[in-house]
């Protein structure tokens, strides 16, 4: 049985002494959202300023933050107005740089035989792209699609939920389908929400961490990754026979 992650409501922090959370850490699964999680910024936000003839993406952007259409029909709209070629859009994403400890964790990953996978609501192709030049490998993706047509960008949404009206790629349920291990999730923004709302433990910034406080559900404020490191670390510092008891309680906000 999976184990409970209870915060009261409020946001979480490690090492106090309120509520126990004890699970078997080799039994967890971790997701990462990418943009601006993994990588330093939005990459796709950087693509379709970079590569935009047009300002109609700004509009397509306002109302979707502001929660008047879905990220398909944002992406959609946005993916019109851009022109760039497979070859030149592969040396603009050479550029994009990582967390600092993103490569650190996966190693701790690895070594400790935690599952994880990275769920983006941005490209697929974008994603591996960006792996590949760092030299990262065997790390699951899954992400919308995207085809060329010479300068043009197709888009597709292998993960789309009918019943969801925010997400191109309704990342929860990747959550689901692993509803059987303890799920952590890190991520920053609106596309989060979903799959955050389902995990058992959610690490969160920006504007998912506003959208969480706001709605009174736990979750572990983070700058970078190497807070998750570091909370992974620690879990496993407690490790006894693999399972681990870890303290937490709600923060004083």
């Amino acid at each position: 049985m999976k184990a409970p992650f209870s915060g009261n409501g409020k946001d979480i922090s490690l090492g106090s002494r309120t509520n126990d959370l004890s699970f078997d850490l080799s039994q967890c699964v971790i997701f990462f959202d990418f943009d601006n999680t993994i990588t330093r910024n939005d990459v796709l936000d950087k693509i379709i300023e970079r590569f935009a003839i047009d300002d109609y993406w700004v509009l397509l952007e306002e109302e979707w933050r502001k929660g008047k259409i879905g990220s398909k029909e944002c992406l959609e709209g946005q993916l019109k107005s851009i022109r760039v070629t497979r070859s030149t859009l592969s040396r603009y994403l050479s550029t994009v740089s990582l967390d600092a400890s993103f490569k650190r964790l996966l190693q701790f990953l690895r070594r400790n035989k935690i599952e994880s996978m990275i769920v983006s609501d941005s490209f697929s192709f974008v994603v591996h792209q960006i792996l590949k030049h760092h030299k990262i490998r065997r790390v699951p993706v899954y992400a919308n699609e995207l085809r060329f047509r010479k300068d043009r960008l197709i888009p597709s949404f292998p993960f789309l939920n009918e019943d969801c009206l925010r997400c191109a790629h309704c990342k929860k349920i990747h959550l689901k389908n692993n509803s059987n291990k303890t799920t952590i999730y890190v991520g920053d923004g609106r596309s989060d929400i979903c799959a955050a709302e389902c995990a058992d433990i959610v690490f969160a910034k920006d504007g998912l961490l506003d959208y969480l406080r706001k709605a009174n559900k736990p979750c572990i404020e983070f700058k970078n990754l190497s807070s998750v490191l570091t909370f992974l670390e620690k879990l496993k510092g407690k490790k006894v026979k693999q399972t681990v008891k870890v303290s937490i309680s709600a923060s004083k906000s």
